[in-house]
């Protein structure tokens, strides 16, 4: 259940977007959002004066435009990294979301340009939607989710069963990227647990087991269906000792979630439960 959401805004308005159209779902209209804007660190006083005053008004902005009930919105301006003060807010407050832009960065390229939203991803424990510059935030009707068997990958059903029942006419499209397609995808043995819980709630979905990368194949289905909505568990699998070092798993692989996150043409929410 979402009950704590952190949206960090940057003056674009995407991510406000986002939040109202997460708000128009009955299951998330409980919850409290706490809208953070943070400024970094000027050389000389007036221009942090400056700074700050340019953030205020961003923050104020933001929250004028989310329209929500005042007693369930808490304004945040902070100075500081903005890398290192959105994992320190989501800790403070316990969030159970956090929602950021993201200019959908490669990942060699993210590590170079210190990308907040990457720095962020990678050392935050919590469930986290992105929102690239160069998308169209949509109301949320179709939800495409990925599903293997990873603890994360289960959160994400959780949620996303959560969300599509409450919706008008929603709609769960469930996919294994498998070795080879299958001809009845409802009986994939992956995807059997989740068209239960669908059937149980009673959620229109479809099933889809494609063959290929499993990123590429997700990106394609979701542009075929026309999802507004991507869903994917992305387990933190660093070891202890290497959780210090940002970045580092990135540089020594590939990563499905970062596919997903660059190249789909929708908003995408990446489960994270650690391992």
């Amino acid at each position: 259940m979402i009950q704590k959401i952190l949206v960090a805004v940057a003056g674009r308005g995407l991510c406000e977007e986002m939040v109202k159209m997460l708000m128009d779902i009955p299951s998330f209209r409980s919850a409290s959002v706490t809208v953070l804007h943070v400024v970094a660190p000027e050389v000389t006083a007036d221009a942090m004066s400056d700074k700050l005053a340019e953030g205020g008004k961003i923050l104020a902005d933001a929250v004028k435009f989310l329209n929500i009930d005042p007693s369930k919105v808490n304004p945040r301006l902070k100075q500081g990294d903005p890398k290192t003060v959105v994992c320190e807010v989501a800790e403070e407050e316990n969030s159970d979301l956090i929602i950021m832009g993201s200019r959908a960065l490669g990942r060699l390229q993210a590590i170079l340009e210190g990308s907040v939203s990457q720095y962020v991803f990678q050392l935050a424990s919590r469930p986290m939607l992105l929102v690239k510059d160069d998308v169209y935030v949509k109301k949320i009707r179709r939800i495409l989710l990925a599903v293997d068997k990873s603890d994360s990958a289960k959160q994400c059903l959780d949620l996303a069963l959560m969300m599509v029942k409450d919706i008008d006419g929603g709609q769960l499209e469930l996919v294994h990227v498998n070795s080879k397609p299958m001809d009845k995808p409802e009986q994939d043995p992956v995807l059997a647990s989740a068209v239960a819980e669908a059937k149980k709630y009673g959620i229109s979905y479809r099933c889809h087991t494609p063959k290929g990368k499993a990123g590429e194949e997700i990106c394609r289905l979701a542009d075929d269906v026309n999802a507004d909505l991507v869903m994917l568990g992305s387990p933190d699998r660093r070891p202890n000792i290497a959780k210090s070092f940002v970045d580092l798993d990135r540089l020594l692989g590939g990563s499905l979630s970062d596919y997903v996150r660059v190249y789909a043409n929708c908003p995408v929410l990446l489960g994270r439960t650690s391992t």
